[in-house]
């Protein structure tokens, strides 16, 4: 069974998770709810002085867990992926500037080739953006997505896969991050979350919740209570194979997304305090 969470120190909330919030209120409204841990998600970055954002985090005492997202690098189009890699790059250069230590990475896919193909493009260009990764000290998260996401959002749908690819990589900076969303249903789970803490690859640990019925694949994610992931039992696994960095809430909803914000965040730290 998982310990009882009993204060707030662990919980980081995703920009994404409160869209409607600019960065600066993010920032502002996490912390005067007690919250200080943030995984910053780009589109929030954009047209932005990353100094003067890294200056508020400081301000408010904000600790960043995580850029999201880098990623997206098969294609059939040799332009496309190059653009990839120069966004990632650019993502590595947003890491620093920000004070984020991790990039999570959503892997890609491409329907008009294999499976297969987008994985070794995968591979590929991890390999080639990895130099620049170590020597600014940035750490890659592979994030595995849902089977349903494999034709356009991820080729790698398994936390097996993840962790392959990521022992293949053999660096310590490259490991993987775990979605309760995308792998609650996964057999193996358990095992390979051990696999993944044994290599020293378990980086960052999502949680929300899988609703039933669900409305939208993409936006219907629930508070984490409001569905059928066993949670706890997933983040028992994780801390008990030594993981003790944040609990990560990420939930993309239109529902919640359209919901006065400030009462949602209580709502996510009581579902935090009660159902994580």
């Amino acid at each position: 069974m998982a310990s009882v969470i009993k204060d707030l120190s662990k919980l980081c909330i995703h920009t994404m998770t409160t869209r409607p919030w600019t960065i600066e209120e993010c920032i502002m409204n996490y912390s005067g709810a007690g919250i200080h841990g943030i995984t910053i998600w780009r589109n929030v970055l954009e047209n932005k002085n990353l100094k003067t954002v890294k200056e508020l985090l400081d301000d408010f005492a904000m600790n960043v867990v995580s850029l999201c997202r880098g990623g997206f690098f098969p294609s059939v189009s040799a332009v496309k992926r190059q653009s990839a890699l120069d966004d990632n790059l650019l993502a590595i250069e947003q890491a620093v500037a920000i004070g984020a230590p991790l990039i999570v990475l959503v892997c890609g896919s491409d329907r008009e080739q294999s499976l297969e193909k987008s994985r070794d493009q995968i591979l590929e260009s991890i390999f080639r953006i990895l130099p620049v990764a170590e020597n600014a000290g940035i750490r890659l998260a592979i994030e595995p997505l849902h089977p349903m996401y494999a034709a356009d959002r991820s080729a790698l749908n398994t936390i097996k896969q993840a962790n392959d690819m990521a022992d293949h990589i053999n660096s310590s900076y490259v490991g993987v991050a775990v979605d309760v969303y995308h792998l609650w249903w996964d057999p193996d789970l358990k095992d390979e979350i051990k696999r993944c803490a044994i290599n020293d690859h378990l980086f960052a640990f999502h949680v929300c919740d899988w609703k039933v019925p669900t409305l939208d694949f993409l936006n219907d994610r629930g508070l984490m209570g409001e569905g059928c992931i066993n949670i706890p039992e997933i983040r028992s696994w994780v801390e008990n194979d030594g993981f003790k960095g944040y609990n990560e809430v990420e939930i993309f909803s239109n529902i919640h997304w359209a919901e006065d914000q400030f009462k949602y965040i209580e709502r996510i730290k009581q579902a935090y305090l009660t159902k994580t």
